[in-house]
């Protein structure tokens, strides 16, 4: 989602370079990636508002069977024959509607630049040409494509995991500020574009050099800025794994290991966010002990242990849907009531009744997005802003309140963000594509149907 508004400080710009310095924003002071939250009050605020007026907020039920997603050739696909099978987007975020009508509920968005596969072509409203049925009810207007004479990806193409979670390469502006440019071969030689302040998160779609030396990235909203006044995002590789009643993680910096309950081992640590299997609990003067291997013990407090939990009413049997424990930090996600995986979670500061605190209740996922971009500039009452591009892996359940890819800290397993919930970007491009509704290759943001209801998340 962008934040549209003037930035604190400009340099001279043309109409052309203010109105892209208004798109990117600016953020004030950013303390950095070890503080650095993405849900906010404000913040949830735009996503919300911005998510609605790009893609709808669309109808699903809560209730009923939960029938598969369409495939292979249906009603939808009964309309004339194409003479093209597969088109290229060529504007950023091109609308998806559920039927052949722009005063259809939104069904997506799809990227610039992707290939997609043409079942059938309609007339209806709202479309200069002819309305494209692209996947199960699913519709864009071909005013905003080109043919294509590559083929596209097949529907059932599934998404290849990165190691590390990050569609984007990522960096902090450093203490001094930075400059961003239209264009690499007049980068530094002129007025910049826009004026980025120090902690301001930007995501790179392109690295390249304007000459020997002179490295630049491309940011996600097209603007080149030079690296050398940036520092990069350094994420965590932690991820969760399946769920086994022995599991567990340290959550302290260098917890000391013990030979027996209270006998410490001089100088043996273990790392915090090290798995483990918890073998043994044993108390020993109010202190909890839990023995992790055949010599070793840690202090309970130093370790978070997801619990087993039963399914909700509103889940439907045998559907998958996702528990966030606020009191342990841990997701666990089931199919019916059999955990499948865990990992552990950041979530809100602050009091229940907080602006950051992640509110509890059961939802359902109204919209995923490959990115979005969050901050809180706008809130005046703020303790800290922040401003970070294209926060991945964006799943929204209640209102502008989600899980999301966090590469800015490394604290999970104790409450860090500003509202949402916090993963690892392994785990959260890992959840991104377990849960529904399903994003298509191509697309950058997907909407439920009644035949895909987005998976249900607990939050207690």
């Amino acid at each position: 989602m962008r934040r549209h508004g003037p930035p604190s400080s400009r340099s001279p710009q043309s109409a052309k370079s203010q109105q892209k310095t208004r798109e990117v924003g600016n953020a004030a002071s950013l303390s950095g990636p070890s503080d650095a939250g993405a849900g906010g009050r404000a913040a949830r605020r735009r996503a919300f508002a911005a998510a609605t007026l790009v893609l709808g907020m669309g109808t699903f039920s809560n209730t009923g069977e939960t029938r598969p997603s369409e495939s292979g050739t249906s009603s939808n696909y009964a309309a004339e024959a194409s003479e093209f099978q597969a088109v290229e987007v060529t504007r950023p975020d091109e609308p998806v509607y559920l039927a052949p009508s722009k005063e259809s509920e939104r069904r997506g968005a799809v990227s610039r630049g992707a290939r997609l596969p043409v079942f059938g072509a309609s007339n209806g409203p709202g479309c200069r040409g002819r309305w494209l049925s692209i996947a199960p009810e699913a519709y864009i207007c071909e005013d905003g494509t080109a043919p294509s004479a590559e083929r596209a990806p097949p529907l059932d193409t599934r998404a290849t995991l990165s190691p590390d979670g990050l569609p984007y390469h990522y960096y902090f502006v450093a203490k001094d500020g930075a400059f961003g440019y239209d264009a690499l071969e007049t980068a530094e030689d002129g007025v910049p574009s826009s004026q980025l302040q120090p902690g301001f998160g930007l995501a790179f779609s392109r690295l390249s050099h304007k000459s020997a030396g002179d490295a630049f990235g491309l940011t996600t909203h097209g603007f080149w800025v030079p690296l050398r006044d940036l520092n990069p995002a350094v994420p965590t590789r932690f991820q969760g794994s399946a769920w086994t009643p022995t599991l567990g993680w340290v959550i302290r910096d260098a917890a000391p290991v013990f030979s027996a309950p209270g006998k410490r081992k001089p100088g043996v640590v273990l790392e915090r966010l090290t798995a483990l299997s918890v073998l043994e609990e044993r108390p020993l003067a109010r202190v909890g002990y839990l023995r992790v291997d055949e010599s070793s013990w840690l202090r309970a407090d130093d370790v978070r242990r997801p619990e087993l939990a039963p399914p909700p009413a509103e889940a439907l049997p045998g559907e998958r849907w996702l528990d966030v424990d606020l009191a342990k930090q841990t997701l666990v996600a089931y199919v019916g009531d059999q955990a499948k995986f865990a990992t552990l979670i950041s979530s809100g500061r602050g009091a229940k009744s907080s602006a950051t605190a992640t509110p509890p209740g059961v939802h359902r996922i109204w919209v995923k997005l490959a990115t979005s971009d969050m901050d809180n500039v706008d809130d005046a009452s703020a303790e800290q802003n922040y401003a970070i591009e294209a926060v991945p892996w964006v799943m929204f359940f209640h209102h502008g309140v989600g899980l999301h890819g966090t590469f800015w800290h490394r604290r999970f397993g104790e409450v860090k963000s500003h509202g949402c919930v916090n993963l690892s970007p392994v785990d959260a491009e890992r959840l991104f594509y377990w849960t529904s509704p399903r994003l298509l290759p191509g697309w950058s943001a997907v909407l439920p149907t009644p035949h895909e209801l987005g998976t249900l998340v607990r939050v207690r």
